[in-house]
């Protein structure tokens, strides 16, 4: 798992997206729809801000909540590019291009919260030291001073 959130492929990804939307919202006439030009930055822009929330939170039910919460943005960005499509606002390229970036956070969301699920750990928030039977002998042997024992490799 990546150290941060700037690490996460499908964050990258959503990245990718809110630059194509602000691009796509800057042109005309699609700037000129005030309200979608907003409702359709706030929301591929709310697919990235939950993915890197939901990561710094520490746990994986709390990411996997807001990783749940970017899809939906994900697909609240998909709709309105059927509404710019519609108000020909944009091409149909403009728009293939959109649906596809749109898909492939979706896709990659569900790919991550899957693993999510699936996995054993909670999360740095739980996080606990893994130490071997013979790491915590060793230390307690340190710790209590027994000289000359078998677990104490020093010999000290």
């Amino acid at each position: 798992m990546p150290k941060t959130f700037e690490e996460l492929p499908v964050w990258q990804k959503a990245r990718e997206l809110v630059q194509y939307v602000y691009d796509l919202t800057k042109k005309e006439p699609f700037c000129r729809d005030f309200s979608l030009v907003d409702q359709i930055r706030r929301a591929s822009t709310s697919a990235m801000f939950n993915i890197s929330e939901g990561f710094e939170r520490g746990s994986n039910s709390e990411f996997i909540q807001f990783l749940y919460i970017s899809k939906g943005s994900s697909g609240e960005v998909r709709t309105q590019f059927y509404v710019a499509l519609d108000q020909k606002y944009i091409t149909i390229g403009e728009f293939n291009k959109g649906l596809s970036l749109c898909k492939d956070v979706s896709g990659q969301l569900s790919g991550l919260i899957d693993y999510l699920k699936g996995s054993r750990l909670k999360g740095e928030k739980f996080k606990k030291e893994y130490r071997s039977m013979r790491d915590r002998v060793e230390e307690m042997t340190r710790q209590l001073n027994i000289q000359h024992s078998k677990f104490n490799k020093n010999g000290s």
